[in-house]
């Protein structure tokens, strides 16, 4: 999910920086320029940790900086189908929950999250289950699965990621939690 990647981007220093063009000032202006941004092919730049190599700076008509590629190494988050990732409920609403996964939010749909019919309780900003006391609020951490994934390089609030809830060992945290209690509980009373 997570990756330390090797990146190349150009970067403008601004006429009154020109006097230091060093890596650390360069790793500023990269900072403000590629972190956020998505790429389907290294993901969602988090963070630029280390720059390598500056080249030679070029000059552009009616440009008042100058232009600078660097190499530099950038942390980045990039989800994989299938790939099982804790979060956290940010959001509840009538079709499911959004999950905080890393810098975005997966949607975890209502169809995804219990076999149990799960209605939705805005007063109380969660999904609650009509067949028991279970329920899916905001700030409540889950465990799930990766199930589709849509990239959106223009506009990253725009990228979807679908999220499943339903296998063993996903789910609320509170929820695997007491199953593995029952299954040690069973577990004890089989062996007495």
């Amino acid at each position: 999910m997570y990756k330390r990647v090797r990146l190349k981007d150009t970067v403008e220093v601004p006429p009154e920086q020109l006097a230091d063009v060093s890596p650390q000032r360069v790793k500023r202006l990269l900072q403000d320029k590629p972190e956020g941004r998505m790429d389907e092919d290294v993901g969602s730049v988090v963070s630029v940790i280390e720059v390598h190599e500056i080249g030679e700076g070029t000059v552009l008509p009616n440009r008042p900086g100058v232009y600078y590629e660097a190499e530099f190494d950038a942390i980045t988050f990039d989800p994989s189908m299938q790939e099982v990732t804790d979060g956290t409920v940010v959001e509840v609403v009538e079709f499911g929950a959004f999950v905080g996964i890393g810098p975005v939010d997966g949607l975890l749909h209502v169809s995804q999250i219990s076999d149990e019919y799960l209605a939705h309780d805005a007063e109380n900003q969660q999904l609650a289950s009509t067949e028991s006391t279970d329920s899916l609020g905001v700030d409540d951490a889950v465990r799930t699965r990766i199930v589709t994934k849509s990239i959106d390089e223009r506009n990253p609030r725009d990228s979807k990621i679908g999220l499943t809830a339903k296998q063993p060992g996903l789910g609320k945290h509170e929820w695997l939690e007491q199953a593995r209690k029952r299954r040690e509980q069973d577990a004890t009373a089989e062996g007495a």
